[in-house]
């Protein structure tokens, strides 16, 4: 039997140390390696992309690494792949954010900022988007498997998804405006939220993933 071995995404711009911890507590007997190594990354059983920071220089650095090819070589082999936070933000066409970036084009849509807005206070709606908020699951989803619905996931950013397509939305938020808050399309999924902070929900999404074959 093959051992499941998960592959990080390396590419200076994630939080690849919660994110390992989080993947060596849900799966003790899976091999974790965090690497830029192609050959490495188009072998492993489970491909993950973190994300952190701003879109120019995450997609900078992907490019700078040819992040951007082995994306979509993962992708098309059907290796089950999961993004995280700008990593679900990267795959979409275009982000707004630095006067306009272009993504890695796996999902139609666009990348866009938070509009002003009131909370249930009265008070204006602080940007960037942080802490916990509940996530309605809109599709049904292997990754959603012992996660109840309207479920808390925590949250760090200004920035959300559009898509063109509805159907490829897996979950959603309420933040003055309904958003994407999840994604996913055959082999793919990708939250906005952070399973790795988001303590017990977020360790069973992290045990799904790994325990998922990639099809829905």
């Amino acid at each position: 039997m093959t051992q499941t071995t998960v592959a990080v995404i390396d590419y200076g711009m994630g939080n690849l140390h919660s994110v390992g911890k989080a993947i060596e507590k849900v799966a003790p007997d899976a091999k974790l390696v965090i690497t830029n190594d192609h050959d490495i990354i188009l072998n492993a059983t489970h491909v993950l992309l973190p994300g952190v920071g701003a879109m120019r220089d995450c997609m900078g650095e992907m490019i700078k690494f040819n992040v951007d090819k082995i994306v979509h070589a993962v992708i098309k082999k059907g290796t089950p792949f999961l993004g995280i936070c700008v990593g679900m933000q990267a795959l979409l066409n275009r982000s707004e954010e630095n006067n306009g970036i272009e993504c890695l084009n796996v999902f139609d849509g666009d990348v866009v900022h938070f509009k002003a807005g009131i909370d249930d206070n009265g008070l204006p709606l602080k940007i960037p988007h942080m802490g916990w908020n509940q996530v309605k699951q809109t599709s049904k989803h292997p990754l959603w498997e012992n996660i109840k619905d309207n479920t808390r996931f925590y949250y760090v950013h200004s920035y959300h998804a559009q898509l063109k397509d509805s159907q490829f939305q897996m979950g959603q938020t309420q933040y003055s405006e309904s958003f994407c808050a999840a994604i996913g399309k055959d082999n793919v999924f990708a939250t906005q939220f952070h399973p790795e902070k988001s303590h017990d929900a977020g360790l069973q999404l992290l045990k799904n993933f790994v325990n998922w074959n990639g099809k829905v």
